[in-house]
């Protein structure tokens, strides 16, 4: 297992892992609160539409402490989705409709029960997504069999990836992520990933490395699938542009660097009402670790839980009428998936 030196905000003890801290920020940037907005555009209050994705972050330990994780993961994060949990997940699961299972971490992969968990979602016949970070598939031998594993579930793999050259993926993600990367996309394009014809998914997430919006998603696509092509002979099918959300370590650079009010400006100014009717929190809930349920990803890390009887916020007393009757929890991290043609965890919404 590779060794990283840099701490989570949670192990240095920052001001910023801790949630109150950051919504307290968010309020005190003095911009036009989310709501009013959602006002305007006739979608407050704002509720969910049919469940179709349930998606379950199955711990906070990750190899890698990249500068943007909205989740603050690394290899000093030890909260960990026990089995307990994830039966608990999947007996909710039969509880609706949902067509996508998709799991994120950290890196998911690292869960000493990810693929038991993954069989039983497999039994139950949902597409299966996850979120794999790409160099967790080289970091260690007891992974390197990943790609085939994906394969025989015919797992959707959604990999990030921020650049298509080491100089911005290194900066965004450590030294030597790009040519790790590299290596797990060769992997996974030889187990049939990406490739015409097998039905194996390989998705791409680009998000900016910077204080500004991200660069139209199809154009963007064609310029990473040609570069891909071109210079390691590495197909995929398509790249999700995500817009980084003003949340834990990426709040962490804004202020650092003396961007925060600059960037919420533009993310405000930005807003786009058909974005926000079709943010992902309305046919999506969030599980946490511990087995609390949220509206989003964004809305776990910040501890907003969802909007229905306490007794019925943990997966394992889940209400399915309280859930889908529920006001989804907005704030002004919110304006980050409704900015311009949106943002998702499957990219542009517009």
């Amino acid at each position: 297992m590779e060794v990283l030196t840099h701490k989570s905000l949670a192990a240095q003890g920052h001001e910023f892992s801790e949630a109150d801290r950051q919504l307290q920020l968010l309020r005190d940037v003095g911009l036009t609160p989310f709501q009013e907005n959602l006002k305007n555009s006739n979608l407050f209050p704002f509720r969910p539409v049919d469940l179709d994705i349930f998606q379950i972050n199955v711990g906070k330990m990750c190899n890698q402490v990249c500068k943007h994780c909205h989740v603050d993961a690394g290899p000093d994060r030890k909260e960990i989705m026990t089995r307990e949990t994830m039966q608990q997940c999947l007996d909710a699961i039969d509880k609706t409709n949902c067509s996508t299972v998709d799991l994120t971490g950290g890196a998911p992969e690292m869960n000493p029960d990810f693929r038991w968990f993954v069989e039983q979602v497999s039994a139950k016949g949902k597409k299966i997504i996850v979120r794999c970070n790409l160099t967790i598939i080289v970091a260690n031998k007891k992974y390197n069999d990943l790609p085939e594993f994906f394969r025989k579930h015919n797992i959707e793999v959604v990999s990030s990836l921020p650049y298509f050259s080491a100089g911005k993926t290194d900066a965004q993600r450590g030294d030597g992520v790009f040519e790790r990367s590299i290596k797990a996309l060769m992997m996974l394009n030889k187990a049939g990933y990406g490739m015409e014809g097998t039905g194996l998914t390989l998705n791409l997430v680009y998000n900016p490395s910077g204080a500004f919006l991200p660069p139209e998603q199809s154009a963007l696509e064609a310029d990473f699938k040609r570069r891909l092509k071109q210079r390691y002979n590495i197909e995929f099918n398509a790249l999700f542009a995500i817009t980084n959300l003003p949340i834990s370590r990426y709040l962490e650079y804004l202020v650092a660097s003396d961007n925060y009010a600059d960037y919420m400006e533009k993310l405000v100014s930005a807003y786009n009402p058909v974005a926000a009717k079709n943010a992902m929190c309305r046919n999506t809930i969030s599980i946490g670790w511990d087995g609390y349920v949220y509206d989003c990803d964004f809305n776990q890390m910040l501890d907003l839980k969802v909007s229905v009887k306490q007794e019925n916020q943990h997966v394992a007393d889940l209400d399915m009428n309280a859930l889908q009757e529920r006001v989804i929890s907005v704030h002004q991290h919110c304006y980050g998936c409704t900015a311009g043609a949106g943002s998702s965890c499957g990219g542009t919404t517009v």
